[in-house]
């Protein structure tokens, strides 16, 4: 079984890229909704993130508003790590137990850990990856992208983008790069090609 890491700047095309090789066959653990899944109500990290936060950060429902805490976290460099602390190790442990059950069952799969900020707040050592794939994309892109995927202002954008390491520090750290600057057609080429070189 190969385990690779999957990562890239935010609304760089990291889940367009994933899709493509949950298509031809990858399996694909994607840390975004084991985020999500590990702060349910009733949940250690829920808990400490209300008692953070405050009661504010609340939907009507009770659960975590992701948009409410997001504005408090993406500009506050200090409440985002505090935020780290409370969520990582969870969702670091539910990913291993996934490897683990993967192993078990197809040991001859290739996995791909979809980890938005795996060279931001960890790394590739962190669950002992084959190697890492960074998606790029252009800056501009980036910013149209994010402003159009999450209705936010271009100011708001730009504060998400200053949150985590520029896509191109990244990509020197890289062992694959896929670059998501042309046509989806382009990008698919590239994810067939790093495919053949993974299954081979």
């Amino acid at each position: 079984m190969r385990v690779i890491g999957l990562t890239g700047g935010i609304a760089t095309g990291v889940t367009t890229v994933t899709r493509m090789f949950r298509e031809l066959g990858a399996i694909v653990i994607e840390a975004d909704k084991i985020a999500r899944d590990v702060v349910e109500p009733g949940t250690e990290p829920y808990g400490k993130i209300v008692e953070t936060f405050g009661r504010e950060i609340l939907s009507a429902d009770g659960s975590i508003d992701r948009k409410k805490l997001g504005q408090i976290v993406f500009g506050d460099d200090t409440a985002r790590r505090r935020l780290n602390r409370i969520t990582h190790s969870a969702i670091r442990r539910r990913i291993e137990e996934e490897i683990e059950r993967i192993r078990g069952s197809n040991p001859d799969a290739i996995v791909l850990i979809d980890v938005p900020l795996l060279l931001d707040t960890t790394g590739p050592d962190t669950f002992d990856m084959d190697g890492v794939i960074v998606v790029t994309a252009a800056k501009d892109a980036q910013v149209e992208r994010l402003m159009r995927r999450d209705t936010l202002s271009e100011e708001d954008a730009q504060r998400r983008m200053a949150a985590q390491r520029p896509v191109e520090e990244k990509a020197t750290e890289a062992d694959w790069i896929v670059r998501n600057t042309g046509s989806l057609e382009e990008t698919r080429r590239q994810v067939t090609s790093l495919w053949r070189q993974l299954t081979t």
